[in-house]
């Protein structure tokens, strides 16, 4: 059977998404056809609404979709910035609905595999507004790979001699985790940032 022009370009563009693999896509354009044409339409404005109506905030680099930031308002507090590579990590940390600072995204992390260096990341801005907005802590929130760590040790150095606290996400085994599946990283992290009991 011929495969059918519209199917092989549905499942090309399902493909372009992260982890979907072939056959995942191939499922997903097929599961379009048995869409009725008002779930179709919802679909479509949906896509066109986000591309639309998202940008980044220039301040802090979160993606927002209103005018004003709520990240960056007066309401929250300035003396604190947690750093995160990716935008949408704020939204993990703001899921806790615990910590009321301010964020900034760096926009990636550093890595030779992908060509990616510090002079790639949203530092400069960072640096103006450590010194416009008077942050006195950075908590530095890069993921717990070998890149997030080299990231958030050139920007402890970047930062030495600012007046400044730099402070790293704790890392380690996660609860209900088993210590014989754990990785030599996330050991090595586990040991570095125990803390005592007694």
């Amino acid at each position: 059977m011929k495969e059918l022009l519209s199917i092989v370009n549905l499942t090309e563009a399902f493909k372009s998404f992260p982890s979907i693999g072939e056959k995942t896509a191939e499922r997903m354009a097929y599961a379009i056809l048995d869409m009725d044409d008002r779930k179709v339409d919802f679909l479509i404005n949906a896509i066109e609404e986000a591309k639309e109506k998202i940008h980044v905030c220039p301040n802090c680099g979160a993606l927002i979709d209103t005018s004003e930031c709520p990240y960056c308002g007066k309401e929250r507090s300035h003396d604190i910035c947690i750093v995160v590579s990716y935008p949408k990590d704020i939204l993990t940390f703001e899921r806790t609905e615990s910590f009321k600072g301010i964020y900034h995204c760096l926009n990636g992390e550093i890595s030779s595999s992908k060509g990616k260096t510090i002079k790639d990341l949203n530092i400069d801005q960072l640096t103006y507004r450590i010194k416009k907005e008077n942050i006195k802590e950075l908590i530095i929130a890069t993921n717990p790979t070998i890149e997030g760590e080299t990231t958030a040790l050139y920007i402890a150095k970047i930062y030495e001699d600012y007046p400044i606290k730099v402070s790293r996400l704790a890392h380690g085994i996660p609860m209900g985790a088993n210590i014989e599946y754990s990785d030599n990283l996330t050991l090595l992290k586990a040991l570095e940032n125990r803390t005592d009991i007694k």
